[in-house]
């Protein structure tokens, strides 16, 4: 009732499919690399593709003498030498699985940046970096990937790192605030004031009230900021936010690999809402990344 009868749009699956950062004890820094089935037509056919590169990535992993154990939100957790690797990794998944790279399946990820921030420094891949340097390699990803999201790529407090990388990048990318804004009006709004990303990770137990969440949506969307429905690391299999995900019309949503039933119960319960709403039912795709489409 939330979204009422006009709530027919159903979220692109950002698929956590390869964990590091602090949710696998791996050499990854990057906490989570997500595949995005933007070229699907129905959110059945997006769910179906990001389910077979999932099981084609187990696949590659194993064949390359690599583990294939799992990360808390389900993705697998190899311990790569870079943070390139696992992207690498991920590109021959989707190619194995029979998809194209980019027109089919996009990439995003969350960085967690507050993870390795420490004294106004990154220490990124074993090198201290300043917002610049942090900058600069999330432009060159952009450039050899097809990326069409980037959560957290600075810390939460570095105000300055986070407007001068959305003035370089913004226009290309989307850049999603969950540590930054915590799904708090107040910092969103000082968000919006300062040009400070151009998305908001909505998370209802973060703010901790249904209408402090729908302020921020909506204050989000009057802003023309993109929004990600998300679950947490640890979950039960609540399928609330599958729901408030096409209530609230976000066209995203984020809720850890398709496996584990804490994580499958929310993708079943989308599959549910779009059987449905039948003819009413329309999957998000692409245009939910207008600036990948540009």
């Amino acid at each position: 009732y939330v979204g009422g009868p006009n709530a027919h749009l159903l979220p692109v699956p950002m698929m956590n499919i390869l964990n590091g950062g602090a949710h696998a004890d791996t050499g990854v820094d990057v906490q989570e690399f997500m595949i995005a089935p933007i070229g699907a037509g129905t959110y059945r056919e997006a769910l179906q593709w990001g389910t077979e590169t999932y099981h084609a990535l187990k696949s590659v992993l194993r064949q390359r003498g690599l583990a294939t154990g799992l990360g808390d939100e389900g993705g697998f957790a190899p311990d790569l030498a870079s943070n390139r690797d696992a992207l690498d990794l991920i590109t021959v998944a989707v190619e194995a699985a029979g998809f194209s790279l980019g027109d089919d399946i996009a990439l995003a990820l969350d960085v967690a940046a507050t993870e390795f921030f420490a004294d106004g420094s990154y220490t990124f891949e074993g090198a201290p970096r300043s917002a610049d340097d942090m900058a600069a390699y999330y432009a060159e990803l952009l450039s050899a990937y097809p990326l069409v999201s980037i959560e957290d790529p600075m810390s939460e407090e570095d105000w300055a790192g986070w407007r001068g990388l959305t003035d370089q990048l913004g226009d290309r990318v989307q850049i999603v605030g969950d540590d930054l804004f915590v799904t708090n009006p107040e910092r969103l709004a000082r968000g919006i004031r300062e040009s400070t990303a151009n998305a908001l990770l909505v998370k209802v137990n973060q703010i901790g009230t249904l209408t402090e969440t729908l302020d921020a949506v909506s204050l989000a969307h009057r802003s023309g900021y993109r929004c990600m429905m998300s679950h947490r690391s640890g979950e039960t299999e609540d399928t609330t936010i599958a729901d408030l995900a096409v209530a609230t019309d976000c066209g995203q949503i984020k809720t850890g690999a398709p496996a584990r039933s804490e994580r499958v119960a929310k993708y079943n319960q989308l599959l549910r809402i779009e059987e449905e709403l039948d003819d009413a039912a329309r999957y998000a795709g692409r245009a939910a990344f207008p600036r990948h489409a540009a």
